[in-house]
């Protein structure tokens, strides 16, 4: 396939294609800001069915990932874009694959609040609807910031990381301590972590997503940023189950 020639019809074309696939991929943002919180309200709801709506919702993520991925390839195809707007095209694809990603974390924590909805209720579950807002609003942001070519929106997200992180190790703590208190109860917080680490993963994945709108709108890399998950290096042992 060869590049069409450019005339100021095409590129008057060509820029209602990239807003058709920014919107595409900030359609793809909102659904899964959505799984996030409904995952988070089967958990606290206790209701498993609405858990397991969730992880089945998952395909309609994927449909759309798939969508924005055959819609970047054919226009890189077809116009041969050059610097700034293959840097738009490339930056759609990797974004639009990290939302997939997020809403396989959201599925999970989906299958994981069903499996929990029949259990005794574990107490450190209060911090969990605080760690889902602040990462779904992580990714909300890091959309705006996309969709606007927001580069100081997009490094505010990225500056929020820490507070994600900071909740999980605390969660990370109380678990264990609770753990050992209640070893009886090691199943349902085993859960509540791996929630809890979805959470804080979907929170690494929007600094992601904003560390790349940064490069897409500037051209610039950011110096790496130093991780606050300090539960690596958490060496306490759990008892053995009673």
């Amino acid at each position: 396939m060869t590049a069409e020639p450019t005339t100021p019809h095409t590129v008057k074309s060509f820029d209602e294609e990239i807003d058709e696939l920014r919107t595409l991929v900030s359609q793809m943002g909102g659904f899964a800001e959505a799984q996030i919180a409904t995952a988070i309200d089967a958990l606290i709801r206790r209701d498993g069915d609405l858990g397991l709506k969730v992880a089945e919702d998952d395909a309609e993520l994927d449909r759309l990932e798939g969508e924005a991925e055959a819609m970047a390839v054919s226009i890189i195809a077809r116009r041969a874009p050059m610097a700034d707007d293959l840097r738009e095209l490339v930056a759609a694809l990797k974004i639009s694959a990290i939302i997939e990603r997020i809403g396989d974390y959201a599925k999970n924590i989906g299958k994981r609040a069903s499996s929990m909805a029949a259990s005794v209720p574990v107490q450190p579950v209060a911090i969990i609807p605080e760690m889902g807002r602040l990462a779904a609003s992580m990714l909300k942001d890091a959309l705006d910031a996309y969709v606007e070519r927001d580069a100081r929106l997009a490094i505010d997200v990225m500056m929020r990381d820490t507070s994600v992180d900071d909740l999980y190790n605390s969660l990370f703590r109380s678990l264990l301590t609770y753990m050992m208190e209640n070893p009886h109860h090691i199943t349902p917080s085993a859960h509540l972590l791996f929630i809890a680490k979805n959470l804080e993963r979907i929170g690494d994945h929007a600094t992601n997503i904003a560390e790349m709108v940064h490069f897409q709108v500037t051209g610039q890399h950011l110096v790496e940023r130093p991780k606050a998950d300090q539960t690596p290096l958490y060496t306490e042992t759990l008892p053995p189950r009673s």
